[in-house]
């Protein structure tokens, strides 16, 4: 089968889009039908080697779509279902046993090899093996070769191609507010860069009713829509001489809750400066440079109670948090769509420029179907 992909080959290259070969799937995948698939800060980051998979490789993370071939021993999907796809885990680790697979032992291996596990890929390209299963998917292509177990079976009355992202970035960002962060009802939360991870935990702030919600990010279409979407107040990173003193001009006693999804060391100490005593910043993003570290003034952190948390993927169980998400979206309570714009798929580097330039927020190839022949 020959299908249409969005090849990088070189690092800080362009996309492009190739006719790539598809080769059988294992028992335990299933072939899905991108409908659509968003662009995430992660993708760049392969494509910058900050985060150093091989090369060349088809990557795309936050795809939905349909079934349309199932392995032998798939037993829980059908052809015809609609999904969302996501990160891959090994379902048998502590960390999967306990409901927490961004923790899976074998994240590494199993989401950045370029490969499955054993070392083959889903497709060529001029006859040589071309990187596949990039965070179990690898979906800048019109169909995605995933395990069952990193598919989860949707209902919605929104279009599908819109709800890739719930897959990652949204997911982290609600995810960050609702598990890792636990934000209660009356309490204050500021969230360091509004981009799509920053507008997600804004919405699910707004859906905790959280009394602040302070979003920070130097972009002022992303401030203003921070505001439209649950934010209380937001701040000008650039206007500011002390990020945290400008936070606590909002919130004297500082915030119980902070999330920060820059990456930028210098910010993250700004984060960790505007919380209140016994509250907790909880880290996302992958910093720009490998090895950063962030100065904490130890003394202060320890008499303050202040806690700083990793999280990845949300905290969350894909198989039942994005069916959650999809409840407070019915109920008005996420409106995720409001963020997405979409784009052709052909037009895959327009959308990443756009998307890092704040043109959007989410930025999410819509696939041409007929581009897929059997």
């Amino acid at each position: 089968m020959t299908i249409s992909a969005a090849v990088l080959s070189e690092a800080n290259g362009s996309f492009a889009i190739r006719s790539v070969e598809l080769g059988p799937i294992a028992d335990h995948e299933i072939l899905v039908r991108v409908a659509g698939v968003g662009i995430c800060h992660t993708d760049i980051a392969v494509r910058d080697r900050v985060i150093p998979v091989p090369l060349p490789v088809v990557l795309g993370h936050e795809a939905a779509g349909t079934v349309e071939r199932i392995g032998s021993s798939v037993g829980d999907v059908s052809v015809g279902d609609k999904v969302v796809i996501g990160f891959m885990s090994c379902g048998t680790c502590p960390a999967c046993d306990d409901s927490v697979p961004g923790y899976c032992e074998s994240f590494a291996l199993l989401n950045f090899m370029g490969s499955r596990i054993d070392g083959s890929t889903a497709w060529t390209l001029n006859g040589e093996p071309l990187g596949s299963h990039f965070f179990g998917q690898s979906s800048f292509a019109t169909h995605a070769v995933v395990s069952a177990r990193n598919v989860v079976k949707v209902s919605t009355d929104l279009p599908l191609e819109l709800l890739g992202p719930l897959g990652c970035g949204f997911m982290t960002g609600a995810g960050a507010v609702l598990n890792s962060l636990d934000c209660e009802a009356g309490s204050s939360f500021a969230v360091f860069g509004a981009g799509p991870v920053g507008m997600a935990a804004i919405m699910a702030a707004k859906a905790r009713d959280c009394a602040e919600i302070i979003a920070i990010d130097p972009l002022p279409e992303r401030r203003k829509t921070a505001m439209e979407v649950g934010a209380t107040a937001v701040c000008d990173p650039g206007s500011e001489k002390d990020l945290a003193e400008a936070i606590r001009a909002i919130v004297p006693s500082g915030v119980q809750a902070a999330l920060d999804t820059t990456g930028v060391p210098a910010v993250i100490a700004a984060a960790i400066a505007s919380l209140a005593k016994r509250g907790t910043c909880a880290l996302v993003a992958a910093p720009k440079t490998a090895g950063a570290t962030v100065p904490v003034a130890f003394g202060s952190l320890a008499a303050s109670g202040a806690r700083i948390i990793g999280v990845m993927e949300g905290d969350a169980d894909l198989k039942s948090f994005i069916p959650e998400l999809l409840d407070l979206q019915r109920e008005g309570k996420f409106p995720f769509e409001q963020l997405i714009q979409t784009y052709p798929f052909e037009e895959i580097e327009r959308a990443i420029a756009e998307q890092a330039a704040g043109i959007c927020v989410k930025a999410v190839l819509i696939m041409d179907e007929p581009d897929a022949r059997n």
